[in-house]
């Protein structure tokens, strides 16, 4: 059902993020992530993703919910959201330019901070469910004319992650519950 996946790559009190180059998001920091191809999994997908756009291999990825979100009152989109912690002693050294932007470490407070204008809008009050709570969510974010308006957080089951026929289930309900077009 989702297309797409995003990853937050944590290092103390530091995440991994993604300078982005094109849209969306363009020129704000983001975590990193990318399309799903046919046939993987959530999962497959995150770990082939971090692989090609970092090249890290030793981390624990955990799965964190979805981010979903309307535009406009409709164009439903939504992604796989993750957290892979590495070591607090683990060395990437950055800032590193890639075919998707500048990857560098971000603290938490400084990408928190309710002043900052440089990262993905819905960022804070996503990543902060993301870091400080077990649980998975649906992030439902709703824009209006490309504005944050509202995030939604929602308590899923997290088996989302590995269970389709829960997961189409899930968005079967939400979509016509909300009317929201794909």
């Amino acid at each position: 059902m989702l297309k797409y996946n995003i990853c937050f790559i944590k290092r103390g009190q530091e995440i991994l993020l993604l300078n982005r180059e094109y849209p969306s998001w363009m020129g704000c920091w983001n975590g990193i992530g990318g399309k799903l191809e046919l046939h993987e999994t959530p999962r497959e997908s995150m770990i082939r993703e971090i692989e090609e756009e970092t090249n890290i291999r030793d981390y624990v990825l955990h799965f964190k919910g979805i981010v979903t979100w309307t535009s406009d009152g409709s164009n439903f989109g939504g992604m796989y959201a993750y957290v892979a912690e590495v070591s607090e002693s683990f060395e990437y050294q950055t800032p590193i330019k890639t075919v998707e932007g500048i990857l560098d470490w971000k603290k938490i407070d400084w990408i928190m901070h309710s002043q900052n204008v440089g990262v993905a809008s819905n960022l804070p009050e996503t990543l902060d469910l993301m870091l400080n709570d077990s649980h998975s969510y649906d992030h439902h974010c709703v824009y209006l004319k490309g504005k944050l308006q509202e995030h939604i957080p929602t308590l899923i089951h997290p088996h989302m992650e590995t269970d389709e026929w829960l997961r189409e289930q899930y968005f079967q309900k939400y979509l016509l519950k909300q009317g929201f077009t794909r």
